[in-house]
């Protein structure tokens, strides 16, 4: 649902988050509130989708007060930012919440959204040589770190009787509450399975992942 009031347009889910986007100058302010998770996915494109359309040169979003997050809200997030560079714009994130923090910093985009000095209005020949030089730097982090994340998915549907959809889930929440990047939690993982002692933490990060994923499928 979308209403409109004093300039003010909000996506609303029911139930879920409420997204605002409001005009600012030549961008758009988008400020979500609530939690972002895969129900949320579609109002969280919808409304980043009209802050796009609607503005010159980008977007500014304000995840201050997002309650959770997980890698399908990331994803739309960095579709987003796909969309807006074809468009000659840029998606900023202005405030964070520690919740959408953790799921930056697990897996190493929080730069993608970063606007160094601070505005939006950049050469073009910088703005495409620092988009360059993220995009490689991702990459080769990602070369390192896919084959290990795919074993220890494949190593969680076969011990649980996961979908794939569902053990992704897993290691994200897992390394989330134990405080752990991604790929180290995978490690362990691999690690435990080839005969390895597994870290008590971790175990009981597992499970407790497990238990979850498994209560919010449906």
């Amino acid at each position: 649902m979308r209403a409109e009031v004093d300039g003010v347009s909000a996506v609303r889910a029911v139930p879920g988050p409420v997204i605002d986007v409001r005009p600012a100058g030549d961008r758009a302010v988008v400020r979500v509130r609530g939690d972002l998770d895969l129900d949320a996915t579609r109002p969280l494109e919808r409304g980043l989708r009209t802050a796009l359309v609607s503005s010159v040169h980008g977007v500014d979003l304000d995840l201050s007060e997002v309650g959770f997050c997980d890698c399908a809200a990331l994803n739309i997030l960095l579709a987003a930012r796909q969309r807006a560079l074809m468009e000659g714009k840029t998606l900023d994130l202005t405030a964070t919440a520690p919740t959408v923090d953790r799921v930056l910093d697990l897996t190493g985009t929080r730069s993608l959204f970063a606007d160094p000095d601070g505005t939006a209005e950049q050469g073009a020949d910088e703005e495409d040589l620092r988009e360059l030089r993220v995009e490689v730097v991702q990459l080769r982090r990602a070369m390192q770190t896919r084959p290990v994340i795919d074993l220890a998915r494949g190593i969680l549907i076969a011990s649980f009787g996961l979908g794939a959809e569902e053990a992704w889930r897993v290691l994200v929440t897992a390394s989330q509450h134990a405080n752990t990047k991604l790929h180290h939690l995978a490690q362990d993982i691999v690690s435990t399975a080839e005969g390895g002692e597994p870290r008590e933490q971790i175990r009981e990060q597992l499970a407790a992942a497990v238990a979850r994923v498994r209560a919010e499928s449906p």
